[in-house]
């Protein structure tokens, strides 16, 4: 997975008209007509009935031979944004097609419940010393972004764009764009090519005057599924919101399927950093998934850059939530002053209704470079996803930075590893620093006790203590490894009475 170099979505309306079944309303959205609630469903199920058509990806000259250099080139004219004159709270964008992204998403406005395609239309773009391509109506988009006021009331920022397969991505006030979601994940890390859905078209609804959300609908199609979704946008200072109703139909049994998927990147920090030959103490756009189980529990695990392949499965009923965060927001802890790593977005996925039972997925893959895509997270449910059946997952995505779910725990900052004391053979150390919550107002010289476990091999002289020169509290421990094997571990602090101070720190040895 090659960070940003997506797959790039398309569509055929032609071929959506003549998929049997549709109601009236999705035949007037395809061709520009009548737009109701069961629209986009309407077509996605259809286009499950019948087997998968790749979008075409023919393009004209020049469009068919630019290189990275020249497609940055194809501007869009921010003075030919849709809606930039009307006095609506946002605005759009949109992306040419060419160099990756050359399969055609074709774009509707939907308003007083009709839809209207958006044709392609040259003059909204600048192209710099390029050749200018043809001006064709049928020549489609790649994408689009939306614009709102987002740091301040004067002007639009960017607030999100979907650009390329199914990726989208978000900030909120204050942030710059880093990690990415995806409508579906097909297959992460597992032998064999992964599967790529595409957006091959989207419905935009026209934003009214003092709305304080924007709607999207999205039709989604794969070889094995197809889709509908709904995102509900909503820049909220802090935090931006987008509430996703996703409906899928399967075409085939899907035993893999990654719901509500996160990507991001991770390199190196100053807890996993063999090797590394870099003056930045950090290079990251997530440091760990966070994890709100079925039970109430808070849980950390730091992102590792791995030699292979790993997965990690953290099993629960009725999860409440989970997703990828940055945790370093000081400029010192990455010192880079052109990534701005430390303003990075974090992503929290919360169901709204029930997901039964299931897992949260971590794959992390191998990387020696900070521009490849490296770490997916995604729910996967317990038992696949029926063939022939709608399958329905409502939920909100969180972009922001130090989202809080039980703001009375402490929470993991840093985690550190290295070679312990002692003769023959040695134990592994492991520090974990935790800050905030209960445990700030704890006096010095309080006795919170170490919860810790792990899988295989022993674990010794586990301790808590405050650091004076931070205020923090550390917990440290030593393991000794049962051989090669891999071990899972666990631990958090506890107070006196056995109740929880501190959320449940989560590794794996060796990483």
């Amino acid at each position: 997975m090659r960070r940003r170099q997506l797959i790039a979505a398309g569509a055929s309306m032609p071929l959506l008209l003549a998929l049997p079944g549709l109601s009236a309303a999705a035949r007037g959205a395809a061709g520009g007509g009548l737009f109701d609630d069961d629209t986009v469903p309407s077509l996605a199920r259809a286009s499950a009935a019948r087997a998968y058509a790749p979008p075409v990806r023919t393009l004209p000259p020049p469009l068919d031979t630019i290189d990275y250099d020249q497609f940055r080139d194809y501007r869009f004219r921010p003075e030919r944004a849709l809606w930039r004159d009307t006095g609506a709270p946002f605005q759009a964008q949109l992306f040419h097609r060419g160099f990756l992204f050359k399969d055609r998403v074709d774009l509707h406005l939907v308003g007083d419940g009709r839809a209207t395609p958006l044709p392609y239309r040259r003059d909204r773009f600048d192209f710099g010393p390029q050749v200018q391509p043809p001006d064709d109506p049928a020549l489609g988009h790649a994408g689009f972004r939306l614009h709102a006021p987002v740091n301040s009331d004067e002007y639009f920022d960017e607030l999100c764009v979907f650009l390329g397969a199914s990726y989208f991505r978000a900030v909120a006030r204050g942030l710059v764009y880093g990690l990415s979601a995806r409508g579906l994940a097909l297959g992460s890390g597992d032998p064999g090519p992964e599967e790529f859905p595409l957006f091959r078209a989207f419905w935009l609804e026209v934003p009214a005057v003092g709305a304080d959300s924007m709607v999207v609908h999205a039709l989604l199609d794969s070889p094995s599924v197809a889709g509908a979704y709904r995102f509900a946008i909503r820049p909220a200072g802090e935090e931006t919101l987008i509430d996703v109703d996703a409906r899928l139909y399967p075409r085939v049994e899907l035993r893999n399927a990654g719901i509500a998927p996160l990507t991001s990147m991770f390199e190196f920090d100053p807890g996993d950093r063999v090797g590394v030959d870099d003056f930045r103490p950090a290079v990251h756009d997530s440091d760990g998934l966070a994890l709100f189980n079925g039970a109430g529990e808070q849980a950390w695990r730091p992102l590792r850059n791995p030699p292979g392949v790993s997965h990690s499965g953290f099993q629960d009923e009725h999860p409440r939530g989970f997703g990828l965060m940055q945790r370093k927001r000081d400029f010192e802890q990455f010192q880079d002053a052109e990534g701005s790593y430390e303003r990075r977005p974090d992503a929290w996925v919360e169901p709204l209704g029930d997901w039964g039972a299931g897992e949260v997925h971590l794959v992390e893959l191998p990387t020696g470079n900070e521009f490849a895509d490296n770490i997916v997270a995604f729910w996967r449910p317990r038992a696949p996803l029926a063939a022939g059946r709608e399958h329905r997952f409502r939920y909100r995505l969180h972009w922001g930075r130090d989202h809080a779910w039980l703001p009375q725990l402490a929470r993991v900052v840093a985690t550190r590893t290295g070679e312990g004391d002692g003769e023959g053979a040695r134990p592994r150390l492991f520090v974990v620093d935790f800050d905030g919550g209960r445990l700030a107002t704890l006096a010095a010289d309080a006795a919170p006790r170490v919860e810790a476990s792990a899988s295989a091999g022993e674990l010794r002289n586990p301790v808590a203590y405050r650091v004076a020169a931070t205020g923090r509290w550390r917990m440290s421990f030593e393991l000794m490894p049962a051989g090669t094997a891999e071990v899972e571990l666990r631990a958090r602090l506890l107070d006196a009475s056995g109740e929880p101070l501190s959320e449940t720190w989560l590794s794996r040895w060796p990483a």
